[in-house]
């Protein structure tokens, strides 16, 4: 078997997947880490942005990419794609969404179906550092600002009326002052 009939068997993911798994601890063992995989993936598909941990959230990517990834290059036909689908999607209406909305959404994307972002962090916290995961396309309005300096961002009208406001406050304090620090000299 010659290198390009290997690569039609196995499907190439879009993300990086390092060589060996994460060590998520569970009381269950590797049983109970799986099912906390299963149902942050169903969770994701379901909601399709969710808050969690780094290390679950980057772990729960790769099966939920390589899930999408069956999906598109088999179809609801193959009996292992709707095997796979049917183990790691916990709510059986999910599976349903999964061929009849994202498959025809990332159809011809060539980009990661998933997105991962760091959410922000409290100033003063010991949590561990959380990540919002997502996929693509979805309904929520975006995390991550393309323009931070665009003049017409609500919140930059705002502040620029609150600092002319400031200034025009400080100019009629700066004239008063003037005006009776001049009636006090006395002339010469």
């Amino acid at each position: 078997m010659n290198q390009a009939e290997v690569t039609k068997l196995v499907s190439k993911l879009r993300i990086k997947i390092p060589p060996k798994h994460r060590k998520m601890s569970s009381p269950e063992g590797p049983e109970g880490r799986m099912n906390k995989l299963r149902k942050t993936v169903t969770g994701l598909f379901k909601y399709e942005r969710i808050e969690l941990n780094h290390n679950r959230a980057d772990e729960a990517r790769q099966y939920a990419e390589r899930l999408i990834a069956e999906a598109i290059n088999h179809g609801d036909c193959h009996k292992p794609t709707m095997e796979m689908a049917d183990y790691w999607l916990l709510e059986k209406e999910l599976v349903h969404k999964l061929f009849k909305v994202l498959v025809p959404r990332y159809e011809n994307s060539n980009t990661a179906y998933t997105r991962m972002l760091r959410a922000p962090r409290p100033e003063y916290s010991y949590n561990t550092e959380k990540t919002v995961l997502e996929l693509r396309g979805n309904p929520y309005p975006p995390l991550h600002n393309k323009q931070a300096n665009n003049r017409q961002l609500l919140q930059n009208i705002l502040l620029d009326a609150a600092k002319y406001e400031y200034r025009q406050t400080k100019y009629a304090e700066m004239a008063e002052n003037i005006g009776k620090n001049e009636q006090e000299k006395p002339s010469v």
